[in-house]
């Protein structure tokens, strides 16, 4: 509101403005009046004198050119000879004639109270402005050169007048000019008009400027009621919600979405924001409950195992027991490091910068890099990469490309393979494909492996969910591979699931895990 208002203030400034508009108009007027007297003194000075040595003006020549002078200009003038006597006044020549007329009291109305709030407003800014007070002018009886101090100076020779206050809301001009004839002063010609018609013209145009902003006001207090109503109260309840968000309060933001405007999309934005928050928060917690848990089984078999170790009376069972206490720390190991990983996979996927990464280098390295290292302890593994039909500038095929984290992306493609070999023997076959599928690049993983239980094809996914092969030892695995490739493939805008490989008779031969991402070189 006050910064509404603010604007208003120029338009208040406006009335001091009309102030100094009138003080113009005032001394306009006496510059008009003296041009007048000095017009009529000097057709005064030629024509109602005897000769050119003549001392004084001949009453009756004068009374006649004032007469048809004054009936012009309709201005009240006086003549004061050298003896300071006032010899000639256009009142008594009959030329301004004032007819007053009584009028019955009138009922107050609208017009009224304008008037009333324009001279309220008048008296207060001649407090502000403290305006010169002028003196009071009255009619004098009998009134002589000497009652006026314009009139003595126009008898020494000079141009003087003088403003005075004739009412509470008019002033009246005198102005005085001596009547000479050939530079030989004869007398004094005094013209008086009251400054009525420049009050009056202010006075509508300070009236005009007042109603304007009164209704400007109003209009500026409505808007600013409608902005508070529909942009400052919502603000303020969105802020008031979050701040109860963040004192731990129920996450209930104020459902704005409806307004097509920016605190509906502010509205939506800060909904979303928490439900995402609450997420997050709430996996946190079942990450933390899931991790706790896990952790829990091996300390438990340790300290059962330390709290047998007293009672074990052969070697043969104290090494059974040491051996089981190595395998659980181990196992917290394992389950150490992979906590670690995934938590450290969070912050990397929020805070690294995405970059082309070349799928097909990768698998390509990867796969070599397993066959390397241990070719003896693997199944055969068969990478299949179907050429694209688009050619880089040297005109080999173009590989497959995705924008994201290539260690990340690298990772999955090691989990993968590494879910395979385990549920594959050292004969058998694993098929890595790739080939593009729409806009997006299929990757395969296949295995001649026990495959899926198909009630577990979704909770495989799960965290710390391990379904192993029939002989393998309880703990070898954290549980966190197959979930670690779900998040990364998700934060790429992809997705994974898990399928059965079947023969013609529909019996299980192996397991399939399909990733798709989308491509950036399409």
């Amino acid at each position: 509101m006050a910064v509404n208002l603010f604007a208003l203030i120029f338009l208040g400034v406006g009335v001091l403005y009309v102030d100094q508009v009138q003080n113009t108009l005032l001394q306009s007027r006496i510059d008009e009046l003296v041009k007048d007297a000095n017009i009529m003194a000097g057709a005064l000075g030629e024509a109602a004198t005897d000769d050119p040595d003549s001392t004084e003006l001949l009453i009756e020549p004068a009374e006649n050119i004032l007469t048809r002078l004054v009936g012009v200009t309709q201005i009240r003038t006086r003549y004061f000879g050298l003896n300071n006597e006032l010899l000639i006044d256009s009142r008594d020549l009959a030329i301004n004639n004032v007819e007053i007329e009584d009028t019955m009291p009138r009922e107050l109305g609208i017009g009224d109270f304008w008037e009333i709030v324009n001279r309220e407003v008048s008296v207060l800014l001649d407090i502000i402005q403290k305006r010169e007070i002028l003196e009071e002018y009255h009619e004098i009886e009998n009134e002589m050169a000497t009652d006026y101090p314009e009139i003595m100076e126009a008898l020494a020779g000079e141009e003087s007048s003088r403003v005075r206050k004739l009412n509470d809301n008019t002033d009246i001009i005198t102005v005085a000019v001596p009547v000479q004839r050939f530079r030989r002063v004869l007398g004094a010609l005094m013209l008086s008009a009251d400054t009525g018609d420049i009050f009056v013209a202010v006075q509508d145009v300070r009236l005009t400027i007042i109603q304007f902003f009164c209704a400007s006001l109003f209009i500026t207090l409505l808007m600013s009621l409608f902005l508070a109503k529909t942009i400052v109260r919502p603000v303020l309840k969105l802020a008031r919600s979050a701040d109860q968000i963040s004192l731990g309060g129920k996450s209930d933001i104020p459902d704005l979405s409806s307004r097509n405007d920016e605190i509906g999309d502010l509205s939506r934005s800060l909904k979303d924001m928490t439900e995402i928050l609450a997420k997050q928060i709430d996996a946190v917690a079942s990450f933390a409950a899931d991790v706790a848990h896990e952790l829990k089984n091996p300390l438990t078999s340790m300290r059962s195992a330390i709290e047998t170790m007293e009672y074990a009376k052969t070697e043969e069972n104290s090494r059974k027991l040491r051996e089981i206490i190595s395998d659980d720390v181990r196992r917290l190991d394992r389950l150490i490091t992979d906590i670690s990983d995934v938590s450290r996979l969070d912050a990397e996927m929020s805070h690294s910068l995405k970059h082309q990464v070349n799928l097909t280098a990768q698998f390509e390295t990867l796969v070599d890099i397993y066959l390397t290292t241990q070719k003896d302890n693997l199944p055969q593994i068969h990478l299949d990469i179907k050429k694209r039909r688009f050619k880089t500038k040297d005109g080999k095929p173009a590989p497959y490309c995705v924008r994201g984290l290539e260690g990340q992306l690298s990772q999955v493609a090691r989990n993968l393979i590494d879910n395979a070999i385990s549920f594959s023997n050292k004969d058998s076959n694993i098929w890595i494909k790739m080939h593009r599928r729409y806009n997006m690049v299929e990757i395969l993983v296949e295995d001649e492996g026990i495959g899926i239980p198909v009630d577990k094809l979704e909770s495989i996914f799960d965290r710390f969910y391990s379904e192993r092969p029939k002989g393998e030892a309880f703990g070898k695995h954290s549980g966190l591979g197959l979930n670690i490739c779900k998040q990364v493939v998700e934060a790429h805008g992809g997705e994974i699931y898990a399928q059965n490989r079947t023969d013609k008779s529909k019996k299980i031969i192996g397991a399939r895990f399909v990733v798709l991402l989308p491509l950036e070189n399409n």
